[in-house]
């Protein structure tokens, strides 16, 4: 079984079926948590998975599969009062769930773009170009999110058509550039102090880092790439809780 199959056979038992029983089947003895939502280990999983309520449902957008590590991009209906939109990264070992991060954040219904904080292309394409698009993202974090040099920003983004999944960004550059602006004035800088780490698949890279958004954060930036521009981007903000139920930190 591939790594992708593993783990969506795997979320579709925990997650779909409810089923505290699959921790034993799908989950590694020494299972390494670093959600905000459950303790470390496989008990910990199982608690939270009994404790789902009745018409939990989980909505899957795209998968990307790096190695060991494959990223889920998706909606959770239950967790609280208002879906939340979700990035899962699972690393695979031996055939287990072996270490889980995720961030999550409240589903908009009306966004700025009028696009969906998910929608868009579901799958990734041109796989063959997998490390040239996490090379050339990966240096546009480095420049542009952590160094803030904006001055580099158009060799990266593509002035012609770029998407946003933000919800509170338009389309185009002018659209993040006027959020921004706002986000600002609200004492919201986007400030990028660590990258983490860069997932690539095709021509969908995601980029797990860490910083500050009037608040310490966890930044979970989706990018598609074509022609060697970026050209669509999701998110999700998470701010940092200051206590976790387990001792291995988001990251």
């Amino acid at each position: 079984m591939s790594n992708k199959d593993l783990v969506l056979q795997a979320v579709g038992e925990l997650f779909g079926d409810a089923d505290p029983g699959a921790v034993d089947r799908w989950v590694a003895p020494d299972y390494r948590q670093h959600s905000a939502l459950a303790a470390d280990g496989p008990e910990g999983l199982r608690a939270l998975i009994s404790q789902l309520p009745n018409g939990f449902r989980y909505e899957l957008a795209r998968v990307l599969v790096d190695g060991d590590l494959v990223a889920l991009h998706g909606v959770y209906h239950g967790f609280g009062p208002v879906p939340l939109v979700a990035f899962d990264l699972f690393r695979v070992a031996d055939g287990k769930l072996a270490e889980h991060w995720d961030a999550l954040t409240p589903l908009v219904e009306n966004t700025a773009s009028g696009r969906t904080q998910t929608d868009g292309p579901s799958t990734p394409f041109a796989s063959g170009l997998t490390e040239h698009n996490r090379s050339l993202v990966a240096v546009f974090a480095q420049k542009v999110l952590q160094d803030a040099d904006y001055s580099v920003l158009t060799d990266f983004i593509s002035t012609e058509s770029y998407h946003q999944h933000n919800p509170e960004a338009a389309d185009g550059l002018d659209g993040f550039g006027a959020a921004a602006a706002e986000w600002a004035e609200q004492g919201k800088h986007l400030a990028y102090k660590t990258i983490h780490r860069v997932i690539a698949d095709g021509d969908l890279v995601l980029v797990q880092s860490e910083g500050e958004f009037g608040v310490p954060v966890a930044y979970w930036d989706l990018f598609r790439v074509q022609d060697d521009k970026i050209v669509e981007h999701w998110d999700v903000i998470a701010p940092i809780p200051a206590q976790l139920p387990h001792g291995n930190g988001l990251f």
